[in-house]
This record gives C-alpha cells, sequence and structure tokens, in this order.
C-alpha cells in the first residue's frame, strides 16, 4: 500500500468522526455540520447544503465561470458541444424554472428517461437544485420495466427524449413512455419531450410538452438549501428477482464521499477532464459522470457512442487525445471489446493517449489477459489499494444507501458508500503487475 493510503486510513481509524468533519470542508454548507456520523440520523444530520450548488454555483461564484464542466461528445450524431460552468449554470436554472412550472416541490419525484445528450445530465443538476428527488431509468428500458419504476417512485413529472442513439440505430422512446404510462398504477399529469431530429415523436395533446419551448418560456430559479440527509436521488437496481429494488441516495454524505473519491482516490484537479464512459442511467454515471467531477471543479465529457462500431475501435483514443482527458473510467467489458477488434492495439498505438495520466477499471472482474492488454498500448500499469483475491475493498463513509421496500418506506441496506471498491485482483496478477495506488 502506499504511504499516502496507510496515513488516510490511519487518521480515519484514529479518530473517524474529526476525519470526516474535515473531509466536510471540501463542499460548501449553508449550516456547517456539528457531526459527521449519528447513530440513527446519518451523516452530517444536522447540516445543510445543495448538490447543485456545489457542482455548478460555487465555481461561477469562485470566478470560474468561463472554464469548461461539460463536453458533450456523440459520434452517432458527429457533434461535439462544450459548456462552461456560467453556461451550464443559466441551462440548469432554467430547466429547474421549467420543472417547478410543471408543479414539481422539494421532495417530489421526477422520473429522467434520457439517452445521454447534456440535458440528461441538466435535468439531474435541475432536480437537485430545487431539492426535488430525481430518479434515472436508463434510456431504452422496456415499457413494463419503466412502468414499475413508475408506480414505485410516484412521480410528478416524467423527462425524456423522442429517441436514443445504439450505434447505427435510432431508438424511439415516446412509443416506450406511452405504453408505461398505460401500464402504470400511478398517474402522471405532465411529460416534456426533448425532440431530436432523429425520430421526432408524435405528443399527446394535454399531456406532453416540448422540452425547447418550455425551457425557453420558463423563468431561472436559484438553488434551495435542504437538509444533508434529505434524498438527492432514487436509482433502481436492475434486480434478479421481483420488482426493481430503488437504491436511495442522501445530499450530504454523497457530496463529501464524491469530493474526498475525485480528490484520493482518482487525483482529479479542477480544470482537468475526466472521462467515465458510463451512462447516466447507471451508478457509475450518478456518480462519476453528473455529480464527482463537477464538484470538484474538474470537466466531466459525456459521451454518447460505443467503444467500437461509433465508428471504430480507435473511438476511445480519438475522444481522449481530443479533449485532453486526464483520468479515464470504464469497464472490462468495454476494454475487451476493443481488443477483439483491434488485437493488437494499432489505433491506440497510432492515435495515442495524450495526457492521460490513469485509467481505472471497475464494475466487473478485470481478467488478466485484459489488464495486460491495456497495459501494453496505453503504457499503463494497473493499480490497486491493497487487498487480496476476491475481497471487495475497504469501506470509504460517507454515503449511506437506502432501499425502498414494498410499503414505500426506506430501509437501512448498509454503511458501505457504492464508492468503496470492488476489484477482483487476481493471485497470479498480484505477485507480479500489480503497484499499490497514489504512491
Amino acid at each position: 500500500m502506499s504511504h499516502a493510503y496507510l496515513a488516510a486510513l490511519s487518521r480515519s481509524q484514529a479518530d473517524s468522526e474529526a476525519y470526516w468533519l474535515d473531509a466536510a470542508h471540501a463542499i460548501a454548507w449553508d449550516r456547517m455540520p456539528s457531526t459527521a456520523w449519528t447513530e440513527g440520523q446519518g451523516w452530517f444530520a444536522d447540516g445543510m447544503m445543495n448538490t447543485c450548488y456545489n457542482a455548478v454555483d460555487r465555481h461561477v461564484a469562485a470566478g470560474r465561470g468561463d472554464a469548461v464542466a461539460l463536453i458533450y461528445e456523440s459520434p452517432v450524431t458527429d457533434t461535439r458541444t462544450a459548456y462552461t460552468f456560467a453556461q451550464l449554470q443559466n441551462e440548469v436554472a432554467r430547466t429547474a424554472g421549467m420543472i417547478v412550472a410543471q408543479g414539481v416541490a422539494k421532495g417530489d419525484r421526477v422520473i429522467i428517461y434520457m439517452p445521454m445528450v447534456p440535458q440528461a445530465l441538466i435535468a439531474m443538476l435541475a432536480c437537485a437544485r430545487i431539492g426535488a428527488i430525481h430518479s434515472v431509468v436508463f434510456g431504452g428500458f422496456a415499457a413494463p420495466e419503466l412502468a414499475k419504476r413508475i408506480d414505485d417512485a410516484t412521480p410528478t413529472l416524467l423527462l425524456t427524449a423522442s429517441c436514443g442513439i445504439e450505434g447505427s440505430k435510432v431508438i424511439p422512446y415516446k412509443p416506450l413512455v406511452d405504453r408505461a404510462l398505460a401500464l402504470a398504477t400511478h398517474r402522471i399529469e405532465r411529460v416534456v419531450v426533448l425532440q431530436r431530429p432523429q425520430a421526432i415523436a408524435t405528443m399527446q395533446d394535454g399531456r406532453d410538452l416540448d422540452w425547447a419551448k418550455t425551457v425557453n418560456d420558463a423563468q431561472p430559479v436559484d438553488c434551495v438549501s435542504v437538509n444533508a440527509t434529505d434524498p438527492l436521488y432514487i436509482l433502481y437496481t436492475s434486480g434478479t428477482t421481483g420488482t426493481p429494488k430503488g437504491v436511495v441516495r442522501e445530499n450530504g454524505g454523497h457530496a463529501v464521499a464524491l469530493a474526498w473519491s475525485m480528490t484520493h482516490i482518482y487525483g482529479i484537479r479542477p480544470g482537468e477532464v475526466f472521462w467515465a464512459a458510463s451512462d447516466v442511467g447507471w451508478v457509475v454515471g450518478h456518480s462519476y459522470i453528473a455529480y464527482g467531477p463537477l464538484i470538484v471543479g474538474a470537466t466531466t465529457l459525456l459521451f454518447e457512442g460505443k467503444p467500437v462500431g461509433t465508428p471504430d475501435a480507435g473511438t476511445f483514443s480519438r475522444t481522449i487525445t481530443r479533449n485532453d482527458v486526464r483520468i479515464f473510467f470504464t469497464a472490462p467489458t468495454a476494454i475487451r471489446a476493443v481488443r477483439r477488434e483491434d488485437p493488437d492495439g494499432s489505433y491506440i498505438r497510432q492515435i495515442g493517449t495524450g495526457s492521460l495520466r490513469a485509467i481505472f477499471l471497475a464494475g466487473e472482474r478485470a481478467d488478466p489477459d485484459t489488464i495486460e492488454w491495456s497495459e501494453g498500448p496505453c503504457n499503463a500499469r494497473s493499480s490497486t489499494i491493497g487487498g487480496k483475491p476476491n475481497w471487495g475493498g475497504r469501506r470509504l463513509p460517507p454515503v449511506l444507501a437506502w432501499g425502498t421496500t414494498g410499503a414505500r418506506r426506506a430501509a437501512q441496506v448498509s454503511l458501505c458508500p457504492a464508492l468503496a471498491f470492488a476489484w477482483w485482483t487476481m493471485v497470479e496478477l498480484t505477485s507480479r503487475r500489480v503497484r499499490p495506488a497514489m504512491s
């Protein structure tokens, strides 16, 4: 293990309360908490803050409004757009105004069923801005699955797009939404639709609203202060049996843990580009596309494409070099897909990896062949923070995960923050290839 990690571990074990109260200074508070963990109440229980303010507004207030906050890369539509923090603040504030105009208030739920477009991330931040609870459903999920989530979350509003794009295939979303609303018991009075030129949706009079027009007519709104223990979002697991299980994340501990991880695990700095090649419909997309990078003032990259086929196995390398990505986070499956198409790593060797400092593989087992292939053309080294085969990593406070029950009450799942590493180091790799991180 590295000296830095051991020192942090030692401090947190010696006085966990003081350690996490000190870590809480990494974010802005409307009311600074007096305690870190309180049994029965949670993390930073008497603190008040706003996650959107921490991700967007405070950087503008600090004079970094012209710094790039969000880069949108879409090889499937041949589009690249960048938003500064000031531009993102304006878009989020207006979108929040649009949501409020549809009757959404603090504590209400909003379903977001969208592809990987900037408006999806903006909608998440807009909900956080007003204290509403967003529930992002992976775009393209079947209507019955969407209906289950509607019935469990009982949202006031549904935000969607006319379509998503999977490789070269256009997937109309609106028919899926219409079918889900017909199947669901819970009634939603308003649906806001982002019309994309690849497939224009048919609108239902009296219920459906055009996103562009509705946002344009909206008045921007300010951030609403919330309790640290108030929910930020509900994210449903796919589940193996029965009804999907909703995990509820709270505002304060979530923001502190993300700020801590971005600094101490990923080593990202303000102004640098962080790319998590995931989807906002998954937890990685929530943590490391929508919130983590922005909270620490870094640039987040939103990618609408695939590791191969959009247009080829070189798309990751081109995206990394074109955008000066410093930290790249993806799943081993994505690397395996690139390797199948380009076993010699010719695209990577030809295009390069620019200023890339580190690659993080997570979300599933990283097999030795995939790791070793990455170490070759990427000129990378595998890293971990100690451990043993099949070991899930140490607990990293202070995210509190909750699950929704059939009785619609929150039931505590664990103190494990879901930021906790889960890696599967292999015996043969551990002994000869893996070195400690943060050395």
